[in-house]
């Protein structure tokens, strides 16, 4: 899609909703709270207003955004559940062609990542190649949950801000 920034600051509610309530994984309530804060100067400031909804969003709140993010080559990825977004993202890492290896300790990472933290592990993965993505989860598996919360938000805000990017020309 390619939206220059007055189209986007012209959208009624439903029509912004629908055009950017998948940027946030399965939160389409970030993009709801976002509408309000328009007119947006630019695409960073469209990003900012949709980081700040977040930001003050209660933690209940942020968990269940982070909750709704799937395991990195995990369930969702086997029975072909995942957002068209995180399918792009995990392949564009070669997370979606693990040797039996690869998936065991990716599983066995997930596992002991969500068991401790009560969330799944989240990197943006474009930015990483898979060796990559394997020793940051490698070296945040033992970090404790509130460092983990907050390296989390941080990691969908830079997932999103590329969604954002790749969604929409300004």
């Amino acid at each position: 899609m390619s939206l220059d920034i007055a189209h986007i600051n012209a959208m009624d509610r439903s029509e912004f909703v629908n055009a950017f309530g998948g940027i946030f994984e399965h939160s389409a309530w970030v993009a709801e709270r976002a509408w309000s804060k328009r007119p947006f100067a630019d695409l960073a400031a469209l990003h900012a207003a949709m980081r700040a909804v977040v930001a003050e969003a209660p933690e209940t709140q942020q968990l269940i955004l982070l909750r709704a993010h799937p395991d990195l080559a995990g369930k969702e990825a086997q029975a072909g559940t995942m957002t068209d977004h995180s399918v792009s993202e995990q392949s564009s890492a070669g997370l979606d062609a693990l040797t039996s290896a690869e998936l065991q300790q990716l599983t066995r990472l997930n596992t002991a990542y969500r068991a401790k933290h009560g969330f799944p592990f989240i990197i943006a993965v474009r930015r990483h190649t898979k060796n990559g993505i394997f020793a940051e989860f490698e070296r945040r598996v033992g970090n404790d949950s509130r460092s983990e919360l907050q390296e989390c938000l941080t990691q969908i805000f830079d997932i999103t801000w590329l969604r954002l990017q790749a969604q929409a020309t300004v």
